[in-house]
This record gives C-alpha cells, structure tokens and sequence, in this order.
C-alpha cells in the first residue's frame, strides 16, 4: 500500500518520515505542501463532519453523537495534515483517530438502552472498554510502525460495525415502518458501497502508480489531478463515512426514542439530515 513509485523529494517539512508515501508526486506544486491533491481533498470530508456535527448539535443530542463526527472531522484535519507534511507524527495524527472514530461509532451501536441520566453497568463497562482498546492500539501503534497493523485493526472494527448495524435493523423489524426500514437500508448500503468504491480506486492507484503517473504527464495539469486516486479515495469514503454515520446515528435513535420523535430527510436530498418531530430529548 506504500506510494513506492511517486517522486520523492525535500520541501519545506523536510525529508519523508511516514511509513507511507503515495502516488501523488511529492512537492510538484508547493515548496508548502507535499501532495496538493490529496491534502486539499480533506476539506471535503471535513465540512460533512462538521455539517453532521451541526445537525445533531441543533438537536441538543447526547455526547456520543457529537463526539461520532467531531472525531469525524479530526480524521479529515490529521489526514490534511498527513499529506501536506509527509512526517511520521502527521501520519499518526490521521491514522490513530481513524481507529478512534470507528471504535466510538461501535459504542453507540452497542449502548442502546433509552436515555437516562445514571449511568448503567453496561454503559460504564463500554466506556470503560473504549478507552482501554483506544490507549493500548495508540501506544502499540506508535511504536510499532506497521501500517498493515493498522489497516487490519480498522477492518475489523468496519465489520463489526457493519454486522451490528444489519443486527439492529433486524431487531426493531416490526417496531419500526417499512419506509423507516428501507431508507435506514439504502442510506447505509449507498455510504458502504461508496466507501468500497474509494478502497478500490485506492488500491489501483497504488498498483498502477507507475503507469498512472505517466498518463498524467501526457495529459498534463490541472486536468491530471482528477487522476489522483488517493484524493478520490477521501472524497468517496468521506461522503461514505457521513452516509453510514448519519444512518447509524438515526437507527439508534430510533431504538432508544422509538418512532414519532425524529426522522431523517430521503437520499435525494445529498445530505440525509436528522430532524426532530417531537419535544422528548436525548440525553
């Protein structure tokens, strides 16, 4: 997965440090900023988080669903960061919160009990468990400069997510509308398929590196930067990660409200927004 066949070369931030170089030529455009296409594309996934975190912010949600795109965005800040640096630390700062976003995500799947202001057993069972997994892969991670490590760990933690959520819409089948059931389906399923289609470009871009670059240079810039297939690998998995994320907050809310006290606007509308039908409040 190492960018091993771009252009290496000295900016500002020194030489490569990361564990991870990609296909995009480094310092082309910018003594500043080491892929221009693929730092500059982060801005993308960071306005949808922040857009999510408005949403819910508006809605006077819990902490758990503030903290789902705030963490959100920080992948998106530490990605920009990644690629316009190149430095081990910057690749951290990308990478580490990757793993924190999708291990959050996992505990408000899995604490679905209705909102109430003691915390439960469970709850602090969860809690407690997150942020134990969430140190020791840190620590681990940061001396262990393994990407492969990392890429496994968030795979996982994908699945898991995406077995429990198929889990949870089974489970209210019968509680919950057809139509809430089917717009709860193809908002998750067009988010998962749009984060695959990224991990696919992403793949290409690494394997073909070579033969990529060179068409580049034939068809020259700007028109060759809509070549660059890790900058389309955050723009897809950024509106995947809000579609899926949006989702899983909405079904959740769903199991711990019951219906009639929010809905979710359709697929047609770009960006599915939770709005609120009724005065009960999430706590």
């Amino acid at each position: 997965m190492t960018g091993a066949h771009s252009t290496v070369s000295t900016g500002y931030w020194g030489p490569v440090t990361a564990t991870l170089d990609w296909c995009e030529a480094n310092y082309q455009f910018s003594h500043y900023v080491a892929e221009v296409a693929n730092t500059f594309s982060n801005l993308f996934s960071i306005s949808l988080a922040l857009y999510g975190w408005r949403n819910v912010s508006s809605l006077g949600l819990g902490t758990r669903y503030h903290l789902t795109f705030l963490i959100f965005a920080l992948v998106g800040v530490g990605s920009f960061a990644f690629h316009a640096t190149l430095l081990y630390e910057a690749q951290m700062a990308d990478e580490i919160p990757m793993i924190w976003s999708a291990s959050q995500n996992l505990f408000t799947l899995y604490d679905i009990s209705p909102a109430h202001p003691k915390i439960s057993y469970r709850k602090t069972q969860l809690i407690y468990g997150l942020i134990v997994f969430n140190i020791v892969f840190t620590t681990a991670y940061w001396y262990w400069r393994n990407p492969v490590f990392h890429q496994v760990v968030f795979a996982f933690l994908m699945l898991a997510a995406t077995v429990r959520t198929r889990y949870l819409r089974q489970s209210i089948k019968g509680r919950i509308s057809p139509n809430n059931r089917s717009i709860l389906a193809k908002q998750y399923a067009l988010g998962f398929g749009l984060f695959a289609l990224g991990f696919v470009i992403w793949n290409v871009d690494n394997i073909y590196c070579g033969e990529i670059s060179s068409l580049k240079r034939r068809i020259g810039w700007p028109s060759a930067f809509l070549l660059e297939g890790h900058a389309w690998w955050h723009i897809f998995t950024g509106y995947g990660s809000y579609l899926m994320l949006s989702s899983q907050a909405y079904l959740t809310l769903l199991i711990r409200e019951g219906e009639g006290v929010y809905t979710i606007s359709p697929l047609t509308s770009l960006l599915p927004t939770i709005t609120r039908t009724s005065h009960k409040k999430d706590t």
